[in-house]
């Protein structure tokens, strides 16, 4: 699951809360800037332009650790790209989503002989959940912040999820919800408190694996085209496996790990297919009979 990508769907659709989120104070007129930067083509993850204080924030949203490229060097390079372009303030903040205990998550700043470089950086599960159950907007990203009782985190944010009255923006922020809890939680547990049927109700689920695939492909071209496709139908095809396995083991108890391997093996077309006929089944045998005559 391209949990960054889901990052950057909320912070583009409503940059005003990140924004304000970030700098602690209220904002109300904040563009979303393009996030390909000139010179040689690459892509930061969100970054959004304030115009009441003629400033760049760039989000960086950032779940596993680089054993490539080190992330003060990824951020330096940022900087100055954003800069060359658009000659202005920058204020550049590292969000770390996933709880971790290497020293990378810790680093804020690069440096190397006389240059020297210097940014924010936030690690979700330290951040206190006050204000992400205030604001709709921020809200899935509830779920991975400070708690020492899970199951009662989950619960606030499902009753908050409830509140929201309309049932587009319910659906949507449950299924940002239930992906994001996915990082740190056990599906047990986050299936107690917020709906499956949700995700698969809600169309952002199946927006973040297009974004996902168009990232891998995107990612492709620079690296090698064959291999960026390979990656790109990789990603989709896993998030859309992971998804109907849960769905399966929801509907028809925890299927043997042969019918797991089998669903891998499945097109895109044959895994839409079985998405749709699953909602039928009632025991696991009518998940053979599907396999056998596909």
């Amino acid at each position: 699951m391209a949990y960054d990508n889901l990052c950057k769907y909320l912070s583009e659709k409503y940059p005003n809360y990140f924004a304000s989120w970030i700098l602690g104070e209220k904002l109300s007129e904040v563009t979303v800037l393009k996030t390909e930067l000139n010179i040689d083509p690459i892509r930061a993850d969100s970054v959004t332009f304030l115009r009441t204080q003629e400033r760049i924030l760039h989000l960086e949203f950032q779940v596993k650790i680089s054993q490539e490229t080190p992330m003060p060097l990824r951020m330096l390079n940022y900087w100055v790209r954003l800069y060359w372009q658009y000659r202005l303030p920058i204020t550049q903040v590292l969000i770390w989503l996933k709880p971790t205990q290497n020293q990378a998550a810790f680093e804020n700043r690069f440096v190397l002989e006389s240059t020297h470089h210097q940014y924010q950086v936030m690690r979700m599960w330290e951040q206190s959940p006050d204000l992400f159950l205030q604001e709709t907007a921020l809200l899935p990203l509830a779920t991975l912040t400070a708690t020492e009782n899970p199951a009662n985190l989950l619960k606030q944010v499902a009753d908050e999820i409830a509140k929201i009255e309309v049932t587009e923006l319910r659906q949507e922020v449950a299924s940002c919800s239930q992906i994001l809890a996915g990082l740190r939680f056990k599906q047990n547990i986050i299936h107690q408190f917020l709906r499956e049927d949700m995700m698969q109700e809600s169309v952002i689920y199946q927006e973040i694996i297009q974004k996902g695939l168009e990232q891998g492909l995107e990612q492709g071209l620079e690296q090698g085209l064959e291999q960026g496709l390979e990656q790109g139908l990789e990603q989709g095809k896993q998030a859309e496996v992971s998804l109907i396995i849960r769905q399966l083991n929801r509907r028809i108890g925890q299927i043997n790990s042969i019918f797991s391997e089998q669903i891998y093996q499945l097109s895109f077309a044959e895994l839409e297919t079985l998405g749709e006929a699953l909602l039928d089944f009632d025991s696991e045998r009518d998940l053979i009979t599907w396999l056998s005559d596909k």
